[in-house]
Formats: C-alpha cells, structure tokens, sequence
C-alpha cells in the first residue's frame, strides 16, 4: 500500500466551509485510486488546511487530475462550500497542486486538472453546459442566460461582503468654456474627440465664423493640428423619450473645438445633423444664453452616448461576451482561464442587475434619460454595428483619431504609459505558447475567440475582430485588449460618472425644450425650463452616484487573491505587473499634485480588475 497525503483549504471566511462529508479519488498517468471519503464534524474553516490519506495499493504515476463528490447532508441539504485549492503529496515526495476557487453546490462528480497539465487529459475536460448564451434584441451582443441574477451560479454573484456607498462633484466651473472642453479629453466619456484635418460637408463653418479677428485660418489651424471635432451623428433620428406623459428631446450636435494656450477651447456648435435655416450653428459671441443652451445640448448628447455606447456596450456588455465564451470553452486549468478570471469577478451579477434595473421597461434609464425606451436599443445597435477592434486597443484608438501629441490628455497618458499591462500579458502567454503552431493547435482556444466572434460581434467582418488566432502575438495584443477593457477603460468611462455628472447642469440626463431653431432668443427661464425637473435629477443623480461608487470588496488590478498559476514564471511576471504598477500610481499621484483638477480615475490604485459596479 502507498499513502497520498491530501490537504484541502476552503475560503478564509465562515460561510466558505462545509459541514458535508466529501469523496475524493486522484486520477494518476498509471491508474486512480478508489473514492476515498473524507469526513470531519469540525467546519472545514477551522480546519484549513483539512489534511486526510488516501490509501492506493500502487502508485498512480504522475497525478493528472482529483474527482470531487460532495455527499447529500440531512441537516443541510442546500449547503454550498468553496474550495480555495487542494495539494497532494505523493509517496516518492512530488507535490501536485489543485487550485480551483469554485464553488461546489451540489452533490454531483467535479473533476478538476492539476495547476500545471492545461494541454493533457483532454477526456476529462469537460464541456460547459450551465453557462448559455442569450439575445435579449436583435443586433446587440448576445449575453449570459439567466431570467435574473438569482438564477446566475454561486461563483458569479456578489459575496456578503460587497455593498455600495457615496460623493465628490465638480465645482462651479460647468459654464466655462475651458471645463467645456477639458471634459472631451479628461471628463467621463474621452472617446467622442478626435483630431478634425477636413470640415464634414454638414458642417458649414467659415474662417470669418470662428475667427474673427482675421489672423487665423481654419485650414492653417487643421494643418497645424489644433482644430478637433466631436460628431454625435450616431443620435441622428434616434426616437427620443417621453417621461411622464412629457415629449423629450436629444440632439445630434457637431462641436468644434480650438486647441489654444494647451486648453481645448469650442469654437462652433452646430445641434442638428442637416445644415438648414432653422439649425443655427453657435459661437461663443453670441449671447450668454444661447451659448450655454446650445452646450446644454451638447452634453445632454454626451450623456446619452457615454452611458450606452462608452460604458454600457463598450466595456459592461463586451465584459461579459468574454466571461461567458471563456467559462463556456476554456478549461479551469488553461493559462488563459487563470490569467482571466479575475478580470470577470461579478461582471455576470453586476450586469444582470443592469438589465433588470437600468434598461429594462420600468428601469432606471428607461424612465429617466431622453433616449430611454426605443431610442437607447437604437443607439446600441449603432454601436455596435459601428466599433471596430482598433476602436477597443488603446494605441490604435488613439492613433487613429490623431490624438497623439494633444497636451494634458490624462486619460492617454496613465493609459498607455507604461504598457505593462502588454508587457505582462506577452510574458505570460509566450512561457506557455513557444510557438505560433501551438496557437493555431489550441482548440479551446479557437472556440473561445470564435465565441466572441459570433456572438459579441454577430460575425461582422467590419469589426476587425478576429475569427481565430494564427499567432502568439496576435493572441498577446487580443488577450491585453480584453484586460484594459474590464479593468482600465471601465474605470475610465465609470469612476467619474458622479463627479462629472451629478452636478445635473454639467451633463443632464434629458432635456424637455427642443433644440433652438433661433438664435437671440434664449434666456435664463429658457435653459431652466429646457433642464429636466427635480424628481428626473434626483433619479438620475442617484444613479450615477450608485454606479461610479467603489465597492468594499475591491479587487483592484494587479492583484490576483486566488492562486490560479502555480510555475514559477507567471508567479515572477505577476510580481514584477504589480511593481511596475505601484510605480504607475506613484508618477500619477506626483503630477496630480500640480493640477487644479487631478485626474485620478486610472490610478493603479482604484482600478478595479473587473466589471463589478
């Protein structure tokens, strides 16, 4: 007889433990020893790690994998227990670890592989089928099936721990125009700017319009590179809402804005899409309130945008097409599975709460912002039909709208500087892939990419996405897009929502006058009557403050609290990802220290690692 010693450690809180008898059998290259049951009546918390012997009659060669059975409990016939990992210690002294951090909810056969054999024992990876696609609309991304999040697995809803709290503003500065401008670069949504190098043809603005003192040129100042735009097309003929028996309205303004002095300063504003008589382009000389009515509109375009193409589709709904294609078509014991995970803690619980408290008919959105209801399904589609894989990776997005060289861009800065987060993942990926046909040869992995293909992206071509991967860097550049994206650009688009947005004049949710069609006729009585009323600003304050709020329980990025990698160099790329973030954070807190306004939102610091507010 030969003796396996057998260490199990559960959660390191209370309710992790189980008070189940459990089986266990280890399945070896040269055979599997029989289910050996393991029994305590002690709660396995108080004894972590709970040590017990499974005797086999042979070796069992090297271990491949560790069949866990929990047993039916008269007394707790719905308990739950979360296995943190197991160790084995073989007879000849080779230690095998198991780390699964999952919990086990019923009563049925869990195989787990050994941390270190992702490509071997194909026969007991088995397939995911809890975890189902959904498509609540035609044209928008598919997601997790479930009626609500209570229907979601254990290992995807919020722990006991998790709560929300509350504020910070933005103080008197919203009417200046200087603010006005920041906000396109550093304020809550910098992703509608770009550099403008040719006037849209339904933009009808002249030198003698913008510049009046006759000693700058549009065309020298768009070869100069100081002339942007930021074009809300895609809320063109979007079916605006009504609240309360009331007709709302949303523009689609075209902004331009003048780079002086390092501030963007706007230098014309035009609401509607049609150039026309009754769609007056606005200037900073015209009167108080016109101008400040026509920016009005402009950040009421803004909102709608941010929250359901910037932040709703761009990181909460694509978060999850990579949480659910990964739980579907990777194994526990894939690099990619261990190197993901953490950048999917609550994204499936937090997004199930959005449709069922934010979007749905009687959500929060749906009665209180101005395309809510049709209009935001619109928007969406728009979206999506429009994004592109460049769009996704921050080095291309930034290139590609020419905002390399723009001063004071913060979100660019502490976002690309350094690239460790690329930095990590190749070192990651390149240890387990030494080859491109090693790619190519993954299948689990071609299905993941091929999931997110077909039912993130609806299999658009135009997106850019990849079908499958053909080489390692290919895969490197796909898998760094997918961690900036529920990480960094989450953060970006969402820790500021209740600075930006609750102070309602900055950026109101719905607007309840139409665009002005004159100019000369605005007055304070008009901005105050075209602002949305009290209960509509509560609501959406209440919202924003919800959203944007930093949870008790964060995991912020860079820190990985279940093991998942057991080989000593992803464990030494993890702790130079950490070093080389904690230095990030250091540069930022410095240069924050000399602005009026820091901007703080990709901050290693409060960077969350996943989508879970």
């Amino acid at each position: 007889m030969v003796s396996y010693k057998v260490n199990i450690y559960t959660g390191d809180l209370a309710h992790f433990s189980t008070f189940h008898d459990f089986r266990i059998t280890l399945v070896g290259t040269d055979g599997e020893s029989n289910p050996t049951k393991l029994t305590t009546w002690i709660p396995s918390f108080k004894l972590n790690p709970f040590t017990h012997k499974v005797e086999c009659t042979t070796p069992l060669g090297d271990l491949l994998a560790i069949i866990v059975q929990k047993e039916h409990h008269l007394l707790f016939p719905n308990g739950s227990w979360f296995v943190a990992k197991v160790v084995v210690e073989s007879p000849m002294g080779d230690i095998y670890q198991f780390p699964i951090y999952r919990w086990i909810t019923d009563c049925k056969d869990h195989y787990f592989q050994e941390g270190s054999g992702w490509f071997t024992l194909s026969t007991l990876q088995r397939k995911n089928t809890l975890t189902l696609w959904d498509q609540p609309k035609d044209g928008l991304p598919y997601n997790i099936k479930a009626e609500s999040y209570k229907a979601l697995p254990l290992d995807a809803s919020f722990s006991n721990k998790k709560k929300i709290e509350m504020w910070l503003t933005i103080g008197t500065n919203w009417k200046e125009d200087s603010f006005f401008g920041y906000q396109f670069l550093n304020g809550v949504n910098p992703m509608m700017i770009q550099r403008c190098v040719t006037l849209p043809e339904n933009f009808q603005v002249t030198d003698e319009m913008v510049f009046k003192d006759g000693k700058q040129s549009l065309t020298d100042e768009m070869k100069k590179g100081n002339i942007f735009l930021c074009d809300y097309k895609m809320l063109d003929g979007v079916k605006a809402n009504i609240i309360d028996g009331k007709q709302q309205y949303l523009a689609a303004p075209l902004v331009l804005l003048h780079k002086t002095d390092d501030k963007l300063m706007p230098i014309a504003i035009q609401l509607k899409q049609i150039p026309a008589e009754d769609n007056p382009v606005f200037f900073p000389t015209d009167s108080e309130w016109d101008w400040l009515l026509a920016k009005t509109f402009v950040k009421n375009a803004d909102f709608n945008m941010h929250e359901l193409s910037s932040h709703l589709l761009r990181t909460h709904l694509l978060a999850e097409v990579f949480t659910v294609a990964l739980l579907r078509q990777i194994p526990m014991m894939h690099p990619l599975y261990k190197l993901l995970m953490p950048h999917t803690r609550y994204t499936l619980m937090i997004n199930c709460l959005a449709r069922q408290l934010l979007i749905s008919d009687n959500g929060i959105f749906t009665k209180f912002a101005s395309s809510g209801g049709e209009g935001m399904f619109t928007i969406l589609r728009k979206a999506l039909s429009s994004m592109t894989y460049r769009s996704l990776c921050l080095p291309d997005d930034i290139s590609d709208r020419g905002l390399e060289d723009v001063p004071n861009f913060f979100y660019r800065d502490d976002g690309m500087n350094p690239e460790c987060s690329y930095s990590f993942v190749k070192g990651i990926l390149q240890y387990y892939y030494q080859s491109n046909q090693m790619v190519q040869e993954d299948q689990a992995l071609q299905k993941w990419i091929g999931d997110i293909y077909s039912y993130g992206f609806l299999s658009e071509k135009n997106t850019g996405i990849p079908k499958r991967f053909d080489t390692v860097g290919e895969l490197v550049k796909f898998v760094t897009m997918v961690i900036f994206t529920c990480s960094a650009q989450h953060s970006a688009v969402n820790a500021g929502q209740y600075d930006f947005i609750g102070w309602m004049p900055n950026c109101p949710a719905t607007l309840e006058r139409p665009p002005p069609s004159k100019k000369g006729e605005a007055t304070e009585k008009t901005l105050l009557d075209t602002l949305p009323s009290s209960d509509i600003t509560v609501q959406s304050m209440a919202a924003v403050w919800l959203l944007s709020k930093e949870s008790t329980d964060s995991e912020f990025l860079g820190n990985y609290p279940e093991q998942r990698f057991i080989e000593d160099v992803p464990l030494k790329n993890i702790k130079v990802f950490k070093e080389q973030l904690k230095e990030l954070s250091l540069q930022i807190k410095a240069r924050n220290k000399a602005l009026e306004l820091a901007y703080t939102y990709l901050d290693p610091e409060v960077v969350e690692n996943s989508v879970s507010v």
